[in-house]
């Protein structure tokens, strides 16, 4: 099924409410979404184990596709990283604080609906693998919208193993009271993963799975 293929089966889904935001969209102000590209510049973060793409390459591209999806669907898209560089100016000392109080300005600046961190996986055990969401554990919204997303990306074909969301204490997570969660995408340790999350198809497909959950989420909270 093509992406935009993909983009009018949600739309049948959320029918009327998803129709709603779009027009609200249209007419008056967008619903802000922020997507944030994890890592970037001298800060590659984690290597695929058989192609040695970098996390943060995978990342961004994966942001951009994101971003598509949610101006389709009327939204306005605001990117904390919208290039391969980092966002922590010098290369010195105290860059990564930086860079992530740089990410938070930009969020908290946005007023966003939500905020969508994007990275990948790597763990010791190769065969580990699979898509899992985080959350703040004391916002409920976050916790909502985690676990939208995560029964989303639990329904794609290419799920080997179901798992549930996950709370997680993360900066970017804790850094606003915004519903926030981190999509760790895949595992670039594991072989099968990585094939897959290195291809624009796949990047599709997550993309697609992620934009389902967050309007099923809104839909929720707006119901």
């Amino acid at each position: 099924m093509g992406f935009l293929s993909i983009l009018l089966a949600v739309a049948m889904t959320f029918g009327v409410c998803f129709f709603a935001l779009s027009r609200t969209a249209a007419q008056t102000s967008r619903l802000v979404v922020v997507i944030d590209a994890g890592h970037g510049g001298i800060d590659g973060g984690v290597v695929g184990i058989e192609t040695g793409t970098k996390e943060s390459d995978i990342n961004l591209s994966l942001s951009r596709i994101l971003q598509t999806a949610f101006e389709d669907a009327g939204f306005y898209v605001v990117q904390t990283r919208p290039t391969e560089a980092g966002l922590y100016g010098a290369a010195t000392s105290g860059y990564k604080r930086r860079d992530m109080q740089r990410r938070a300005e930009v969020i908290n600046g946005s007023s966003p609906a939500l905020v969508i961190s994007v990275h990948q996986n790597f763990f010791s055990l190769r065969s580990r693998r699979g898509a899992q969401v985080f959350f703040r554990e004391d916002s409920d919204p976050s916790r909502l919208l985690a676990s939208h997303i995560q029964a989303e990306l639990n329904g794609m074909p290419e799920c080997v193993k179901k798992t549930d969301a996950l709370k997680g204490d993360y900066y970017v997570l804790n850094c606003s009271d915004y519903p926030s969660v981190i999509v760790e995408c895949g595992f670039l340790s594991n072989a099968e993963d990585e094939k897959l999350l290195v291809t624009e198809e796949y990047q599709r497909k997550i993309a697609a799975a992620i934009l389902k959950g967050a309007l099923s989420f809104l839909t929720t909270e707006t119901s």
